[in-house]
């Protein structure tokens, strides 16, 4: 049953393709709406897991960001042949939030529209989720996979890794305020700048 993403096609291209097309739009709020819609992911998996996450905000000089939470990883299954299928977060359209009427707004007032936008408006994305029957990473450019699903050492702790550097075309805030972290309420964040 479909309910956030639809696993039968790991990418859409048309779906990056309308975002990319129509940055003004997708890309208002800027790299701070970004951020948002990575953490209300991480504030959705804490929820769910009905416990208080943490998420660690990373910034550096050339507008890269990591945000690392410390939930439960993208989940991510075994297909009819052993190869690892993750939930195609990053290329697909969330059904619940894209485009639709009366959606939910992050803290800046813009609708949450999920993560493929960010994926689709980035020069490059990196996604790694660690789960308890592994670690597996896979790079985007503007939504696109370099490559597969790539299997990493099995990592000490569960989590999602989102790092990513906005397309030079998004403007707007670059940073988050003050009251932003008081919309997630099952999140701790930390900012940490890396110069």
């Amino acid at each position: 049953m479909v309910t956030t993403h639809d696993w039968s096609d790991d990418l859409d291209t048309h779906h990056l393709a309308l975002v990319r097309e129509n940055a003004a739009v997708y890309g208002a709020g800027g790299l701070r709406h970004m951020i948002l819609e990575v953490l209300a992911y991480a504030n959705d998996e804490a929820e769910a897991r009905c416990s208080v996450g943490l998420a660690v905000v990373s910034m550096t000089d050339d507008g890269t960001v990591t945000i690392a939470d410390d939930g439960r990883g993208t989940d991510t299954r075994l297909d009819q042949h052993g190869k690892a299928v993750r939930k195609p977060v990053m290329a697909t359209r969330d059904i619940r939030f894209f485009d639709v009427a009366d959606g939910p707004t992050l803290p800046d007032g813009l609708p949450r529209r999920g993560m493929s936008t960010v994926a689709a408006l980035s020069s490059v994305l990196v996604h790694e989720n660690r789960r308890s029957n592994g670690t597996w990473t896979q790079t985007y450019r503007y939504g696109i996979p370099d490559a597969a699903l790539h299997a990493l050492p099995r990592a000490p702790r569960t989590g999602t890794v989102v790092t990513f550097r906005p397309d030079a075309r998004i403007g707007g805030p670059t940073r988050l305020m003050s009251g932003d972290a008081r919309a997630f309420p099952w999140l701790r964040l930390e900012m940490r700048d890396r110069g």
